[in-house]
């Protein structure tokens, strides 16, 4: 995806809170003790090179509008090997259900069906595949497992999580 916005974070520091950062040794689903929420970085020259290549989508990328503001929406959208993720504030569980995000993540669901891309939404460590006409609530989903779905044509029927055996 390419764009030609010039955003900023202002007072957006959500990705501290959903995103886990390894060289911190931060979970996902829990503030970054360096974060100042609303305020930024108290580490910020020195942060982690993970924390310094990260952008969300709503940075990178102008066809997220502003209610996709994450300090806004309680939503994260970040791009994967095989699609996207849509990472939840866990204060707002449900706020990837609500309008006018719900339809769009249906979409991306549809435009990933096509070219065989996931949508995934996450909660902490919960999992959710998002199909165009279902759910599929995988629970937690360790780093050490990966999900597998199951396919008639192209429809998603199914989709199971398994060890890696990379």
């Amino acid at each position: 995806m390419t764009s030609s916005t010039k955003r900023t974070c202002g007072d957006c520091t959500l990705c501290c809170k959903v995103m886990a950062i390894e060289a911190l040794d931060k979970p996902a689903g829990s503030w970054c003790r360096h974060c100042k929420p609303g305020l930024g970085c108290a580490i910020y020259a020195e942060r982690p090179a993970e924390c310094e290549d990260f952008a969300c989508l709503w940075l990178a990328n102008d066809l997220l509008d502003e209610p996709w503001k994450p300090s806004r929406s309680k939503l994260v959208v970040t791009t994967s090997d095989d699609g996207l993720e849509i990472r939840c504030e866990p204060g707002s569980p449900n706020a990837w259900r609500r309008e006018p995000y719900a339809a769009d993540i249906r979409a991306w669901a549809a435009e990933g069906k096509r070219d065989d891309m996931t949508v995934l939404v996450i909660i902490g460590q919960r999992v959710i595949l998002v199909a165009p006409d279902r759910e599929f609530d995988l629970g937690v989903v360790g780093p050490d497992e990966r999900i597998v779905r199951e396919l008639e044509g192209t429809k998603v029927v199914g989709a199971t999580v398994v060890k890696d055996t990379d």
